[in-house]
């Protein structure tokens, strides 16, 4: 599904925070990347999506080639990224933020806004509101619908719950685990790195830009020296 090798990005010019970072993920999977403050788990989502410049590397879609490609062109080819922040447009209201994500595939946009409404229903309920007035978790769905509305192949979700309550945290996951088993694969940074590993497929560790460990979820989740480092013991 996705191929991302020898990854090598920053902000700058002479800035590099990803150095030679990888990562793959399979058909059906949910993948979580953890990792220490600053180590690039966000700037590698990002040059994955086309948002920040690859120095170097490679960016593989089902076997296509799609490195060169701008955001946009990473979107047709069936990436979907939702920001941690600023992901919804706060004085438009829910349904007017799931029409404009659907921006150079309008055709069948009514019926792809339905469903999202069938899945979320919520949103359906507060379709009029302006998404300013959302709730933190409501306004974290409402930013995975949007991503929904470009019928993604795989969905890029960058710290998902963050500033959520304990149980607004734990419904979004509950609705990452429902996505993913209706078919869709999930690639994630996530701060709550325990309990996004439980739910994982698999894990991948990044310190400094770089791979420093990869596993299993549950296993990465286990792991004494993981633990110790990235989990809180």
């Amino acid at each position: 599904m996705l191929k991302a090798e020898g990854l090598v990005a920053g902000y700058g010019a002479a800035e590099e925070i990803l150095k030679g970072a990888w990562i793959d993920v399979e058909a059906g999977e949910i993948v979580t990347i953890i990792g220490p403050n600053g180590a690039g788990k966000s700037t590698l989502l990002k040059a994955i999506a086309g948002l920040v410049p690859l120095k170097g590397g490679t960016v593989k879609m089902n076997g296509a080639d799609v490195t060169r490609q701008d955001a946009l062109g990473r979107s047709k080819a069936g990436l979907a990224f939702v920001m941690q922040e600023k992901n919804v447009f706060g004085t438009m209201s829910v349904a007017e933020n799931l029409d404009i994500a659907s921006f150079g595939n309008s055709s069948g946009m009514a019926a792809r806004r339905e469903a999202i409404y069938a899945r979320y229903p919520v949103l359906a309920e507060k379709r009029k509101a302006m998404a300013r007035t959302l709730s933190g978790g409501q306004r974290q769905l409402l930013a995975m619908g949007m991503g929904l509305m470009t019928e993604p192949k795989l969905l890029l979700l960058d710290e998902p719950t963050a500033g959520l309550s304990p149980k607004a945290a734990e419904e979004l996951f509950m609705a990452i685990i429902e996505l993913n088993q209706s078919g869709l694969p999930v690639l994630m940074v996530e701060q709550h790195a325990l309990e996004a590993l439980e739910i994982s497929t698999r894990g991948y560790v990044i310190v400094t830009g770089r791979n420093a460990a990869t596993g299993g979820g549950k296993e990465l989740a286990a792991d004494p020296e993981v633990r110790r480092l990235f989990l809180g013991g």
